[in-house]
C-alpha cells in the first residue's frame, strides 16, 4: 500500500492510496481532472508523461493552463504542433522561424524560395487541427547525439546541429510526435488533443499564432496589434543583422574565435546611439519639463536613466531625478490585494494628490520639500531636501506607473514625454526555440537579488508570479501609450550572466516548489559559452546586475 498526494498548480487536492502500481493517466482519470488542468505532470518535482508508472509514495502535480508555467508549456506545445504541420506540408523547401511575442500571440517568419501566402496559413491551420483531432501523443525521448544529428540533418535543421556541437553528454532530449522530431528546451504537453484552442493569422511576411486567454480559455475574437512594440522588434532584427548573430550558436562561435569583444562594442554602441537619439528628441521639444520612464522588473531602468541623464547633460539640460518610492502612502493607507497582502505595485499605493501638487509647484518655479519614506516603519519622514527647477532643468521620473496618465495629471501632455523600456530579446536558441523576454528578466533579477539584496534564487522565483501579475495590471496595458521605446536586451548577456546565475540556481533544492523552474533556467543558460565580466563596458545595462559599473545605484 502506498499513497499519492495530488496537486493542481501547487495547490493540494487530495490523497489516493493504492495497493499496486498505477499510471499517472489512471490517477488523473480517477480525479476527473479537466484537459486544460492537466497539460503535463510533475512526479516528485520531475516532469513525466501520463504513461509514467507510480509504484511508491509520491507527489503528483498537474500543471494547468491557469499557471504561468502551464501557459508557457501550452504556447511551446502549440508551436511544436505548428512546426510539425509545417514540416509535413513544406518539408525542407521552407523554414519556419519563431520570432517574438506580439499581442496575445507569437510572430513567426518563413524563409525559402517563395513567400508565405494567406492560403498557406489556412492550409497550415487545417493541418494542425487534424493532428489535434487525432489525439497524438507527444513523447519525450533521450537519444544519442550522433543519431540526433542524423535526424536533424534530414530535416535541414542546421540551427539545431550547431548547438548540438556544444553538448558533451553524449545524448540529447528530443520530442517526438508521429515521425516528426524536434528539440525544445522546455517541457511540452502530453498530447495534441489538449491544443485545440489556437488561431493562425496571416501577417506578411509571416504569420502570428495566437493563444487562448487565461480568463476564457478561448482565443480573443479581435486581434490587438501593438504597432509601436512591433516596430521595436523589427529594429532589433536589424541590429541582429548588423551583428550577424541570430542564435546562441552564433554567439558561441564568436567566443571560440575571439571576435566577441568587437560585437560587444558594436552592440553597446547601438544602445548608446539610441539613447543619444532620445536625448536629442527630448532636447528639441520646447516646453518639455518631465521625462517619465517605465518598464517591467529587471529591464535596466536605473542604468538607462543615468545614461540618458549623461546625454541630456551633453545637450545642456540638467535632469533632476524624483523617486516615486518616496511618495508612498503611510502603511495605514496602503491598498491591499485580495489575499490581504499590501499591494505596493498599485498606483493607489502612491500619494497621487501630494505628488501632483509638488509637480505643479515645481513647474511654476516654486520650491518644494521632497518627502522621505521609511520602509521599515511605513511612515513618511521629514527630509529637509528642498528642490526648485531652473530653466535648464527637466524632471526625470522613474517608476512602474510612468506610462499611466493618472500618475501625472497635473502635467500637460505637451510638457511630458513617456519612455517604455524592456528587455525585448530577439536572440533564439534555434529556429523553433525562442527565449521569452520573461526568462531574460528572471535571470537578471536572480543575479541582482542574490548579489545586492541578499535574496536566494528560490525566493526570487517564488515571488515572480506576484511580480508578473503586477506588471500585467500596471505596465503592459500602457505599452502602446509610450512616446519612445527602448529595448535594453543584449545578445551576449546570457553568456555573461551564466556563471553568476548558475551558482544561485544550483542551490534550489529538489523539494522546492520552484525546482522545475530553476532546472529550466539552468538548461537554458547551459546552451551558452562563458564571456568574462571584464569585456562588459562599465556603463553597460548589465553592470546594474553584476556590479562593477561606473554608476552608483
Amino acid at each position: 500500500m502506498f499513497k499519492v498526494d495530488l496537486y493542481l498548480n501547487r495547490v493540494f487536492l487530495r490523497s489516493y492510496e493504492f495497493d499496486k502500481a498505477v499510471s499517472v493517466a489512471y490517477i488523473i482519470d480517477q480525479a476527473n481532472i479537466k484537459p486544460l488542468d492537466a497539460i503535463t505532470f510533475k512526479l516528485n518535482n520531475e516532469f513525466v508523461n501520463s504513461n509514467k508508472i507510480i509504484a511508491e509514495q509520491s507527489s503528483l502535480e498537474c500543471v494547468g493552463f491557469d499557471s504561468e508555467e502551464g501557459f508557457r508549456i501550452y504556447q511551446d506545445s502549440a508551436i511544436f504542433l505548428m512546426a510539425k504541420a509545417f514540416y509535413e506540408i513544406f518539408h525542407t523547401s521552407r523554414n519556419l522561424i519563431i520570432k517574438h511575442s506580439i499581442g496575445d500571440g507569437i510572430y513567426c517568419e518563413v524563409s525559402g524560395n517563395e513567400p508565405i501566402t494567406n492560403q498557406d496559413v489556412s492550409l497550415l491551420s487545417s493541418e494542425m487541427k487534424k493532428r489535434v483531432d487525432e489525439h497524438l501523443p507527444i513523447e519525450k525521448n533521450e537519444i544519442a547525439i550522433n543519431y540526433a544529428m542524423e535526424l536533424f540533418d534530414k530535416q535541414a535543421r542546421s540551427d539545431v546541429i550547431k548547438n548540438l556541437r556544444y553538448n558533451h553528454t553524449g545524448y540529447v532530449t528530443v520530442f517526438k510526435c508521429g515521425e516528426y522530431y524536434d528539440y525544445y528546451v522546455r517541457q511540452l504537453a502530453d498530447n495534441t488533443a489538449i491544443l485545440s484552442e489556437f488561431e493562425l493569422n496571416f501577417h506578411p511576411p509571416g504569420l502570428c499564432i495566437r493563444f487562448p486567454l487565461a480568463s476564457t480559455k478561448k482565443v480573443r475574437k479581435e486581434f490587438v496589434y501593438p504597432r509601436k512594440l512591433f516596430s521595436i522588434h523589427t529594429e532589433a532584427d536589424k541590429w541582429l543583422n548588423i551583428l550577424g548573430s541570430h542564435y546562441m550558436g552564433d554567439i558561441n562561435e564568436k567566443i571560440e574565435d575571439f571576435t566577441i569583444g568587437w560585437d560587444i562594442q558594436v552592440e553597446e554602441a547601438l544602445h548608446e546611439k539610441k539613447i543619444a537619439e532620445f536625448a536629442d528628441n527630448i532636447s528639441s521639444e520646447n516646453g518639455l519639463k518631465a521625462v517619465l520612464i517605465a518598464g517591467p522588473s529587471s529591464s535596466g531602468k536605473t542604468t538607462f536613466s543615468k545614461r540618458l541623464s549623461v546625454q541630456l547633460h551633453v545637450n545642456g539640460i540638467k535632469p533632476i531625478i524624483i523617486g516615486l518610492d518616496e511618495y508612498f502612502h503611510p502603511r495605514t493607507k496602503s491598498p491591499r490585494k485580495s489575499n490581504g497582502e499590501y499591494d505596493f505595485e498599485s498606483i493607489n499605493a502612491i500619494d497621487l494628490e501630494l505628488f501632483n501638487h509638488h509637480l505643479e509647484m515645481l513647474l511654476q518655479g516654486k520650491e518644494v520639500e521632497l518627502p522621505k519614506y521609511d520602509f521599515i516603519s511605513g511612515k513618511r519622514l521629514k527630509s529637509n531636501n528642498r528642490l526648485k527647477m531652473d530653466n535648464n532643468n527637466i524632471l526625470l521620473i522613474e517608476g512602474i506607473h510612468g506610462l499611466n496618465n493618472k500618475l501625472t495629471e497635473a502635467v500637460a501632455n505637451s510638457q511630458k514625454i513617456k519612455i517604455y523600456i524592456s528587455c525585448l530579446n530577439q536572440l533564439n536558441i534555434d529556429r523553433h526555440n525562442r527565449i521569452a523576454t520573461t526568462y531574460f528578466r528572471k535571470i537578471r533579477r536572480i543575479v541582482r537579488d542574490n548579489y545586492f539584496r541578499g535574496y536566494t534564487a528560490e525566493f526570487t522565483l517564488d515571488r515572480w508570479q506576484s511580480i508578473s501579475e503586477g506588471e500585467h495590471l500596471n505596465i503592459f496595458p500602457f505599452q502602446e501609450d509610450a512616446d519612445l521605446i527602448f529595448n535594453s536586451g543584449l545578445t551576449y548577456e546570457v553568456n555573461v550572466l551564466k556563471k553568476h546565475v548558475l551558482q544561485a540556481l544550483y542551490r534550489v533544492s529538489r523539494q522546492s516548489s520552484v525546482y522545475t523552474e530553476a532546472q529550466k533556467l539552468i538548461f537554458l543558460v547551459e546552451h551558452s559559452l562563458d564571456i568574462q565580466d571584464d569585456l562588459v563596458p562599465t556603463n553597460s545595462i548589465l553592470r546594474e546586475f553584476i556590479g562593477g559599473g561606473v554608476f552608483k545605484y
